[in-house]
């Protein structure tokens, strides 16, 4: 199942220092939304308050019309830091979301190795993440949050400190990964051009609130990035941002 995710005339920041007001999105169920705005505009912040790590300070945030009220296991969250445990091999930290569930280790095995090989990894389970490289390290954390088969996940810049043609395969796996399973995606990204290929829309954070929202002409059709009216949505972006 999917998860949708709502926010209505939402506050976030720290007593004092709001960093965003009066936000209303709407993440319908198997969407991906990409988030895009100026650094330090709240796309991060956004997105901790949809993890439930962050709280409200004013409005509602709601997952399929509950109070998101803290974290929970039908959202998964990925960072630009990989965040692996440095102890743990590739096969340990896959398979952690399951430990923390205390799902017995038998049952824990099948699902890491599966989503193992899912990202490419095969052969590499019992590598340590300082035998890696960078790509290689940001597939294991896809496979560790998709692993406990979450309904949401919440991506905050992951590819953010790749290098063009690793980038570009990250992308390829996680609309592969996407097709299969079909849950719901924020995506934040400084990057406009990643946020036309991975988003079927895109929302524009400006003046600490969610500026527009726009629907992405041909999403996730790599084929179509030069076409009219996406290069005329690549400009109205950048001229906001």
């Amino acid at each position: 199942m999917t998860l949708r995710l709502t926010a209505r005339n939402l506050g976030l920041g720290h007593p004092g220092h709001p960093v965003l007001h009066g936000v209303d999105l709407d993440v319908g169920p198997g969407e991906v939304l990409t988030v895009v705005g100026p650094s330090g505009g709240g796309k991060s912040t956004l997105l901790r308050a949809l993890a439930g790590l962050l709280r409200p300070d004013a409005g509602e945030l709601l997952a399929d019309g509950e109070p998101v009220l803290g974290p929970g296991a039908d959202r998964a969250l990925v960072f630009q830091d990989d965040g692996l445990l440095p102890w743990r091999t590739v096969r340990r930290n896959v398979e952690l979301p399951l430990a923390v569930r205390r799902v017995p280790r038998s049952l824990r095995d099948a699902p890491a190795a599966e989503w193992i090989g899912r990202v490419g990894l095969d052969g590499l389970a019992d590598r340590l993440p300082r035998e890696l490289s960078g790509g290689q390290r940001q597939r294991v954390q896809l496979a560790r949050a998709l692993v406990g088969e979450p309904r949401a996940v919440l991506m905050d810049e992951p590819f953010g400190a790749l290098d063009a043609q690793t980038r570009a395969a990250m992308q390829r796996l996680l609309l592969a990964v996407w097709e299969r399973q079909r849950c719901t995606v924020v995506f934040v990204t400084h990057d406009v051009d990643e946020a036309l290929l991975l988003g079927d829309r895109i929302a524009v954070l400006g003046g600490g609130t969610v500026a527009a929202v726009h629907e992405v002409p041909y999403p996730r059709d790599g084929a179509r990035r030069t076409d009219t009216a996406v290069l005329a949505l690549r400009e109205r972006i950048l001229a906001a941002l």
